[in-house]
This record gives C-alpha cells, sequence and structure tokens, in this order.
C-alpha cells in the first residue's frame, strides 16, 4: 500500500537497549543532531528481552512503525541479548504477514554508544521508509 498521504506523519514506538542504543539517542540530543520528531523512545534493558509479542502489540495499538535498536554484535552488555533479538526479529517479520502488517513497519539496527549521528540517521531512514507505506490499517483517526 504505497500512499504517500500528504501531511502524513507517522508514530514510530523506538525500543532502545540501555547500555548503547538510548545512549546513543542521548548523545544526538545532547550533539543537537536533527532528526526526525517522530519517534517515542522506550529505554528497556536489553533488545533480547523485546519479546515479538510487545512488537505486535505496538503495531496493532496504533503505532505506525517499530523500530529496535541494539548494541552491535559482541558488544552487548549482557553477552547475546542482541543476537537473541536478531533471531525474535525473524519471528516478527513472519507476525507481521499474519496481521495484514507490511514488513517496512518494523526495523531492528545496531546503534552504539557513540553513535549519536548514526542513530539520527537510521531514525530519518525508518520515518522515510513508514512514509511510504503509509498510515497503520490500525491506527485510530484522532
Amino acid at each position: 500500500m504505497n500512499t504517500d498521504q500528504d501531511g502524513f506523519e507517522p508514530l514510530i514506538v523506538a525500543l532502545c537497549c540501555y547500555w548503547c542504543s538510548y545512549t546513543g539517542a542521548d548523545l544526538a540530543g545532547t550533539s543537537r543532531i536533527q532528526y526526525p520528531t517522530n519517534i517515542r523512545i522506550v529505554r528497556v534493558q536489553c533488545t533480547g528481552m523485546i519479546h515479538p509479542n510487545l512488537v505486535i502489540e505496538a503495531l496493532t495499538g496504533g503505532a505506525d512503525g517499530v523500530l529496535v535498536c541494539g548494541c552491535h554484535p559482541g558488544d552487548c552488555h549482557y553477552l547475546d541479548g542482541n543476537l537473541r533479538a536478531k533471531a525474535r526479529a525473524e519471528a516478527i517479520e513472519v507476525m507481521l504477514q499474519d496481521f495484514g502488517l507490511e514488513a517496512e513497519r518494523f526495523r531492528l539496527n545496531w546503534v552504539s554508544a557513540s553513535e549519536g549521528a548514526r542513530f539520527a540517521q537510521v531514525v530519518s531512514e525508518m520515518v522515510e521508509q513508514v512514509k511510504k507505506v503509509g498510515p497503520s490499517p490500525y491506527r485510530v483517526p484522532v
């Protein structure tokens, strides 16, 4: 569904690991790096604890997209949490189909604490990607 509607601004939930990605987001802010305000950041202890149902619940609850950001492989504070997240991302992609949602509504990226500019880039790319697929069919009109 390529709507690219005029004035559509997606709402994206960003689930960011405490140790790397959340700190990268903070660095982007303190460095005054501009990125879209379409995201709502939720800090999680580790991306490995994000259950696929949490992502689906956000999407069926009205979010237009979900971005999961974690530590680079090999740098996880909990050793292999990010690898667990990667395995779960594959399950999430299958679940998206079951709920009639486009794969572009979900994204998993690695962002370290020192990559504020990368965080801003990932958010910008995600916002543009979700704009192309349009509003979520689960979005409640206001």
